[in-house]
Order: structure tokens, then sequence, then C-alpha cells
């Protein structure tokens, strides 16, 4: 099974063209789902949830972590 991305945006005509690589032969069974990415959040809802997320256990731990882990490299000289 092959797996292929295409993100497009939707133009103003409302339809999308498709390009199957050449690869895959005709009269293939093929599955096309559609994941639209709603961008409705205003600017002002996503400055409140990136300050939510200074504050969440789970992002906290990940950025000490990743700290930890260039905590040495960070104390070397660049030449």
């Amino acid at each position: 099974m092959d797996a292929l991305r295409q993100i497009v945006r939707i133009p103003s005509n409302h339809e999308l063209k498709i390009k199957i690589p050449e690869h895959i032969a005709e009269n293939e069974l093929m599955e096309v789902i559609l994941l639209i990415k709603s961008n409705k959040r205003s600017y002002g809802e996503k400055i409140i949830q990136l300050k939510e997320a200074a504050k969440d256990p789970m992002y906290l731990e990940d950025m000490n972590s990743a700290n930890r882990d260039f905590e040495y490299t960070d104390l070397e000289e660049w030449e």
C-alpha cells in the first residue's frame, strides 16, 4: 500500500485535481480522504492557547528534557 500526501488550498470553484504518480497502475483501486484544517481561531484565541501551553506540565517536562540533552553542548565554544 502506498500513501501519498498533497496539501492544497481550496480554490474558488471548489474542485481539486489529484495527481497520481506514474508508477501506480491504471484501474488500481484508490481511497481518497479529505482532511480539512479549520483556521477559524482568532489571533487572541491562539495567544491564549500559547499561554496555557507554557503552564502545561507535559510540555514543560519535554522542554526540560530537551534542555538537559543539550546541557553540555551549550557549554562548548564555537570555533
